[in-house]
């Protein structure tokens, strides 16, 4: 088994199980069809490829927390009637159309360690290519969600498990974060899990699909956390 692993941390990221109409909700976590998803678009699959779709779905989903995040819910608004378009419509003596009204939650400030397994390492390593040279950019969630670099950690030779528990923390813990650290988890079969209905089968606008996938949560203790960089060059990212 190899396991891919993606570094999953921006400003603000959202990842939406059971969203619908004006509120539009995020989990705790990055659910397995937002990461799916993300990778799709970096092969550049259809929105209606049911059997590249498929395939992704096969493998192995975890994800480890290395910060939980803040929930911050933004007021949202659309459709705004332009003032010109208000006073045409109270000249008519009618009201201008109110604008359609929505409350996006995101997490602030949150940082995921994700994994992708499988026995075909050839596959993963395709999988790899792709995010690090996508199709289509990557967004974590949201298309206002960019994620910050690095972003494609690469592949490591052993199971989902162990690549979750021995990759170094991704962030130093603040105060308050302490040890053991959040694991979110495909259930294996025998393993108790919970339904999540969080199985992608199909991204097509006209008929978007999801199926239950078993899952469950663990807690590992925390890996010792990145060495402090002691150099700084301030052009090395141009």
């Amino acid at each position: 088994m190899a396991t891919l692993l993606l570094r999953l941390a921006a400003p603000l990221q959202s990842w939406g199980s059971d969203s619908k109409f004006e509120t539009r909700k995020t989990n705790r976590e990055p659910t397995k069809s937002g990461v799916l998803g993300l990778v799709a678009a970096a092969l550049g699959l259809r929105r209606d490829d049911e059997e590249g779709l498929a395939r992704l779905s096969r493998l192995h989903f975890g994800v480890r927390v290395d910060r939980e995040g803040d929930l911050l819910v933004d007021y949202h608004t659309a459709k705004n009637p332009l003032p010109k378009e208000v006073k045409e419509y109270r000249q008519k003596g009618q009201k201008p159309p109110a604008p359609y009204v929505t409350h996006r939650h995101y997490l602030c400030d949150a940082v995921f360690l994700a994994g992708l397994e499988s026995a075909d390492r050839v596959w993963l390593a395709t999988l790899e290519e792709a995010l690090r040279h996508p199709v289509y950019p990557p967004f974590l969630g949201r298309r206002s969600c960019p994620p910050t670099q690095p972003f494609c950690l690469g592949i490591r030779e052993v199971g989902l498990m162990e690549a979750l528990r021995l990759e170094p923390r991704l962030v130093k813990p603040r105060n308050g974060e302490g040890d053991p650290l959040r694991l979110v988890i495909d259930a294996a079969p025998g393993e108790p899990g919970v339904p999540v209905r969080d199985l992608p089968l199909s991204f097509s606008p006209l008929h978007r699909r999801f199926g239950f996938r078993p899952a469950r949560e663990a807690f590992i203790p925390a890996p010792p956390p990145p060495e402090p960089e002691t150099a700084h060059n301030p052009l090395a990212e141009l």
